[in-house]
């Protein structure tokens, strides 16, 4: 009887997939436990020391978190700092004009002085990786918390990485940021010590053409031909600490930086990844990944696409308007583009399949151990998310119709009658609309883009209310339904658009500082709509979170059996926007039958989908000449060609765009700025036949640099290795 106890216990953990597949997200402090020996058989020619050695300067200091989802990497002894275009876009886009639009003309500071202030960015080094867990525990049984969802939130864990800080290092001085997170639902916190710098300055950026080529119509694609990046700097006070904008300020002189490789790398070689992957959900059950493709994914595509289409229709109109929506529509795409992929992957790959051996794996587990609580917590999951299932729809249906779509939706709204009061005065109520209301619809608003979207959004809300909810007698009461229709009474939508006192600043000062003028406030149409939209939300969402506390506890105990069976050396926890390393090589793949993709492009590649008519693949006359003259450089392949975009098994997601791809030497050989669309499933399982990182070839970046921006002093500041 033990003999084949034992027999079934090894066979259990021979078949985990996460202990003999490729891929994982893993964490830097179990480097030299985890995979340090298969890595350096692959190629890696670095110690741990040399990856991850707190205060002592090493790879990963080099490694930057770029605002609050990307990463970026610090490559020169001054503070430069290579990302993606797409993670800069933003900032480009601020500094953009019709008279100096560098999202269109692209962008060099030839000295410092012409390096552009970014207020609000803000970029972060981790310097050090702490475990917690016994110090949160114990903490947690003074305080006498108890409650899961108080002690997963990264607000209550900063509190107590505050405290731990003190009593460990000391008071806290300018520019020091903690982030204390849990890990494997809460089996797990580690603290990373970070420095946060707040003045950072664009430095460069390649035109449009370029940074973006293929657009949206390419996003998630392979083979790709896009030179995704931008280049900033960060700058400190004089004495080297943090400090907010001043022109007394220098540039950083980093603990360690990369050095760029001019060689860059070949199919088969080794590569590895550094950055701040954001979400995954490796850990799902079979009734999760069926609520992910059938409610979360199917309701993002959907409502994403009618609001798109809408969008892009008004853009192509107007240069000034496509300016004003460009990152708006972006962000938009990027996210609808995942969820079909993801969906596809899901259903080619069968994850429910997938997930169902682990979940069996952990069932045996429980029933041999005799630690029933396993399969308790499979069977809650399970019945969760039957039940909450009509929640869920709606809960997607708002955000992604209303909240994140409609933008009168979530105009500013007076907070309190205090407020009120105070905005009964003439000038505070005119302040307050300049503050305020034009805050919210700045010079990136465009009010007849927002009626044409409104329209389309709200045809489609009320179609899918309609579906999810028929035949079901809810516990909740809706108010936004009977708004929407009683707004869509008015012809082109005019009772928001041309009737409501948002959008006429006399107007809202005269009815908010006139006697009884609050009713007539809450009865504009935006009011009423902005309120609802918010009402319904709270609504839905206290209704979901009745699941909260009993789900996290499952899915804690679930993971609880899983580091039980498996051992945490052999797991990478989920992405959660923490450093993390990733590995592999340099490789094509075959998507479907009698199709092999490579591992290399070139920009053969670009001038066979170049077309002036597209907004997506035109080209401006400078990189045309630059193909047309074969003027590269020294950054060509030994057969003329140049190349432009990789791509590795490396294992990614949201949040390592701009990571760094380095060779075994720890030379800079690449940017990630994408995943294959057959890849993206990997944030449920990694595909290693088919999920690919698409990275920007680091040559393709100097030829821009040297031959197309002649960014001189920014070549000879990189330490190029040949």
């Amino acid at each position: 009887m033990k003999r084949r106890y034992l027999i079934t216990l090894l066979a259990m953990v021979l078949v985990a997939p996460w202990a003999v597949a490729d891929g994982g997200m893993w964490m830097l402090q179990f480097l030299k436990q985890q995979n340090l020996k298969r890595m350096q058989k692959m190629g890696l020619k670095l110690s741990a020391e040399e990856i991850y050695n707190p205060g002592q300067g090493a790879l990963g200091d080099a490694v930057v978190q770029f605002g609050g989802g990307c990463t970026g990497e610090i490559v020169s002894s001054q503070g430069l700092v290579f990302t993606n275009h797409h993670c800069g876009y933003g900032e480009i886009q601020s500094h953009s004009s019709v008279e100096a639009n560098y999202l269109r003309d692209g962008f060099y500071a030839p000295t410092l002085q012409d390096e552009l202030p970014n207020p609000g960015l803000n970029v972060t080094i981790v310097e050090e990786i702490v475990d917690a867990t016994d110090y949160l525990k114990q903490y947690l049984e003074k305080v006498g918390e108890q409650d899961p969802l108080v002690y997963m939130r990264r607000g209550y864990l900063r509190k107590v990485a505050k405290q731990w800080y003190v009593e460990n290092r000391g008071a806290l001085t300018a520019g020091v940021a903690l982030d204390m997170a849990p890990f494997y639902e809460g089996n797990r916190y580690y603290l990373f010590v970070k420095k946060q710098y707040s003045d950072i300055r664009l430095v460069a950026a390649p035109p449009s053409c370029i940074g973006k080529f293929g657009a949206d119509t390419d996003n998630w694609e392979w083979p790709r031909h896009s030179g995704d990046f931008s280049v900033f700097r960060i700058y400190t006070a004089p004495d080297g600490s943090p400090a907010e904008y001043s022109a007394d300020n220098v540039p950083l002189k980093p603990k360690y930086y990369l050095k760029v490789s001019g060689k860059g790398v070949e199919e088969g070689d080794f590569v590895m990844m550094m950055g701040f992957p954001g979400t995954t959900n490796h850990f799902y059950t079979p009734s999760e990944v069926r609520e992910r493709l059938e409610v979360d994914n199917q309701i993002r595509i959907d409502l994403r696409k009618v609001r798109q289409e809408a969008m892009w229709e008004e853009m192509m109109k107007d240069e000034a308007v496509n300016i004003q929506y460009a990152a708006k529509y972006q962000g938009s795409t990027n996210a609808y583009k995942n969820a079909i992929g993801t969906s596809w992957a899901a259903r080619k790959k069968n994850f429910e399949a997938v997930k169902q051996e682990m979940v069996d794996r952990l069932l045996a587990y429980s029933k041999q151990q005799n630690k029933p609580e396993y399969a308790e917590a499979v069977a809650k999951i399970e019945t969760m998310v039957k039940e909450r299932a009509t929640l869920r729809a709606l809960a997607k249906i708002y955000g992604e119709g209303l909240w994140r779509a409609v933008e009168t939706a979530k105009a500013p709204l007076i907070k309190s009658d205090e407020e009120l009061r105070q905005l009964r005065d003439p000038q505070e109520a005119a302040k307050w609309y300049d503050e305020v209301i034009l805050g919210y619809f700045d010079k990136d608003y465009n009010k007849e883009v927002d009626r044409k979207v409104t329209a389309a959004m709200f045809e489609a809300v009320l179609k899918y209310i309609d579906r999810v909810t028929e035949g079901q007698e809810l516990s909740i009461q809706l108010q936004t339904p009977f708004a929407i229709r009683s707004l869509m009474d008015s012809k082109d939508l005019g009772a928001i658009f041309d009737e409501s006192i948002y959008f006429d600043k006399a107007k809202m000062v005269e009815v908010l500082s006139s006697e009884g003028g609050e009713v007539a406030y809450a009865l504009d149409p935006v009011t009423l709509l902005a309120f609802s939209v918010r009402e319904d939300m709270k609504t839905i969402s206290k209704a979901l979170s009745e699941y909260d506390r009993d789900f996290a506890l499952a899915r804690r105990t679930l993971l609880q059996g899983m580091l039980e069976m498996d051992g945490e050396m052999n797991l990478w926890p989920d992405a959660n926007l923490t450093l993390r390393y990733t590995f592999g090589q340099i490789k094509g793949y075959v998507p479907r039958d009698n199709v092999y993709y490579g591992a290399q492009t070139t920009m053969d590649g670009i001038m066979e989908k170049w077309d002036d008519e597209s907004p997506e693949f035109y080209l401006l006359p400078k990189v045309v000449d630059i193909y047309r003259n074969k003027d590269f450089g020294r950054w060509a392949l030994p057969n003329g060609k140049m190349p432009v975009n990789i791509v590795a098994t490396t294992h990614t997601t949201g949040g390592n765009s701009g990571s760094p791809l380095v060779n075994g030497k720890g030379e800079l050989v690449g940017i990630n700025f994408d995943r294959n669309w057959e890849g993206v499933g990997g944030d449920i399982e990694y595909l290693p036949d088919y999920q690919r990182s698409i990275i920007l070839d680091v040559r393709y970046l100097l030829m821009i640099l040297d031959k197309y921006l002649g960014a001189d002093r920014l070549m000879n500041e990189l330490d190029i290795v040949e």
